[in-house]
């Protein structure tokens, strides 16, 4: 089959943890198209629709999740180093 057919796209998506719960979907996803073209980004929230301090963003390739994870990993968003490492969920 094609490559990304069946949720297939591994290795473009990242998981996000550490934001601070003011962070937003555009404030993340503005965050990580310093290094490639977002997709979408989707900060997870409870229940309660209060953030939960983590959030998922899909990259256009995987060009851009490597270079985020080496390059936006630790770096400050919403005044906390946030961390980025590849979504094993995918």
């Amino acid at each position: 089959g094609a490559p990304g057919v069946g949720g297939g796209a591994q290795g473009n998506r990242v998981y996000v943890g550490n934001l601070a719960w003011s962070v937003s979907w555009q404030e993340l996803k503005d965050h990580m198209r310093t290094v490639g073209e977002v997709v979408r980004a989707n900060v997870l929230t409870g229940g309660d629709g209060r953030s939960r301090g983590c959030g998922v963003v899909e990259f256009t390739d995987a060009n851009g999740a490597r270079r985020a994870i080496t390059e936006l990993n630790d770096t400050e968003l919403g005044g906390r180093p946030i961390f980025v490492r590849e979504d094993r969920e995918a």
